[in-house]
């Protein structure tokens, strides 16, 4: 059962938040719900990767504007897959 949530952020996090999300096509709801889930499960495998993006507004880290996510996963899936 859904269960709603309201949360306290900063408008600069939200509006890239919601940029972000749109960009991936999910839903804001659903990718916070994902990195609270990543949180607070033990041993549990997440449906999809946490981007840096996402950890970036956990940690209050910025992420460089000239990132290449594209390189960035790609180096992540060789890595992963040696």
């Amino acid at each position: 059962m859904d269960t709603k949530l309201t949360l306290k952020l900063n408008q600069r996090i939200i509006e890239k938040a919601k940029e972000y999300a749109s960009n991936k096509k999910m839903s804001l709801s659903r990718i916070v719900e994902a990195y609270l889930q990543s949180l607070t499960s033990e041993n549990h495998i997440s449906e999809f990767e946490i981007s840096p993006f996402v950890k970036s507004i956990s940690t209050g880290t910025e992420i460089p504007a000239d990132l290449d996510y594209k390189k960035e996963y790609s180096d992540y899936l060789i890595e992963k897959y040696k």
